[in-house]
């Protein structure tokens, strides 16, 4: 067997499945804020899509993917990060994947050479599993950027050492943060694509959280945007991951792409002709009037931007919480242990979060997800509010003195 198993730990909610089998509060509606899956209704014209080429499942998909789909996610990359219109190809750039998960995951297979030696995945944290469990499975060994109060809630890849970059052939950024909301900086890519030229590593940016932001004037820069607006046109040592989950409420579909470096791409495509993640004729039908559609995607802001506008009201009085620039996560400090605050809150208020410890690890004698929840702000609006509320409760009757 791989040995890269020995090393996996166990998923955050399996960890938080051992909290869920303790006692609940019975007398009050269950209200789970814990997973990051979007709850919102999906629009009714991407499932008229995806009815309407229902027949295509008779044919074997391809796995580049239709020509049209393509185009329609270059057009989105034009539209969306302001790039030059010579430089995005679909045929050389884009390649559709069944949901930014199993493609985050594949990259690292594909890239990372175990046998150069001490293969080094770097990675922010806290951080998605898949991409330590990806570092793990393709012999490589993760370091983690830790991301804390004091480093403004982005991780400091300024405290990583050159031997690591040195050893580095892949990092992880994830840009709008899951689970901070903070967003990469034009400065920051720079020093990290100078690292990349300088130590030869594939930076690969996990951009789901893209479409989801607060100030409709600024939505977040992209590592594409960024290295067009450094010279760097050819997008050389650069992937960005995108998916429609998020953006278009569509988390059953598995819908996404990746685009950047030509050269990389194609050697990804050829990957994955043996991987075998082609993407259903339907689902792409589906998602190409998703890419389409931008007004969908508006309305799906202005529901966030309220709740998170609600939610922040009542808990900020009562906790160090703060109002992120994008994605659907708050990100509380508690005022005891994170598990302990977890555990107390479902026991007394039937609410599930994330205790922010399950989704890290410690580094550099700290665990910067310890004593921090993240609480997924995807369930409608009422609970949303109703979840907050009873949190605040539990913070003034237990904590408070």
């Amino acid at each position: 067997m791989n040995p890269g198993f020995e090393k996996l730990q166990p998923y955050p909610f399996e960890r938080l499945a051992r909290i869920l089998r303790e006692t609940r509060r019975a007398d009050k509606t269950s209200i789970d804020l814990s997973i990051g899956e979007p709850k919102h209704p999906t629009p009714p014209f991407i499932l008229d899509a995806l009815a309407e080429n229902l027949a295509s499942a008779a044919r074997y998909p391809t796995t580049r993917g239709s020509g049209e789909l393509r185009e329609a996610i270059r057009n989105w990359l034009l539209g969306r990060f302001h790039l030059p219109g010579g430089s995005i190809h679909a045929d050389k750039h884009i390649l559709p994947v069944t949901g930014t998960r199993e493609a985050l995951f594949a990259i690292a297979q594909c890239v990372v050479n175990a046998r150069a030696g001490d293969a080094m995945v770097v990675t922010c944290n806290p951080f998605y599993q898949i991409y330590e469990g990806a570092a793990f499975l393709a012999g490589a060994t993760p370091w983690y950027v830790n991301a804390t109060r004091g480093t403004g809630y982005v991780p400091d890849f300024s405290s990583v050492p050159d031997n690591i970059w040195r050893q580095c052939q892949l990092l992880y950024v994830c840009s709008p943060y899951n689970p901070t909301g903070t967003v990469i900086d034009l400065d920051t890519y720079q020093s990290l694509l100078e690292l990349a030229d300088r130590y030869d590593f594939l930076i690969a940016a996990d951009e789901c959280y893209s479409e989801i932001y607060l100030d409709e004037t600024d939505p977040p820069l992209g590592l594409l945007q960024a290295a067009v607006a450094l010279g760097r046109h050819d997008f050389h040592r650069c992937l960005v991951f995108h998916s429609l989950s998020k953006r278009s409420n569509v988390p059953g579909m598995r819908s996404g792409f990746v685009a950047g470096d030509a050269d990389i791409i194609n050697k990804f495509y050829q990957y994955r002709t043996y991987h075998g993640c082609a993407m259903s004729p339907y689902v792409q039908a589906a998602s190409i009037a998703a890419w389409n559609d931008e007004q969908h995607v508006r309305e799906n802001r202005d529901q966030y931007r309220k709740k998170f506008d609600a939610a922040l009201e009542i808990l900020q009085p009562h906790m160090n919480v703060y109002k992120p620039q994008a994605g659907f996560y708050l990100w509380p400090e508690t005022p005891v242990n994170d598990v302990e605050f977890a555990r107390a809150l479902l026991e007394n208020e039937n609410v599930t979060v994330l205790p922010g410890s399950f989704i890290s690890r410690e580094a550099g004698g700290v665990n910067p997800g310890s004593g921090h929840l993240r609480i997924a702000l995807v369930a409608k609006m009422e609970d949303c509010i109703e979840a907050v509320q009873r949190i605040k409760n539990l913070v003034n009757l237990l904590y408070v003195t």
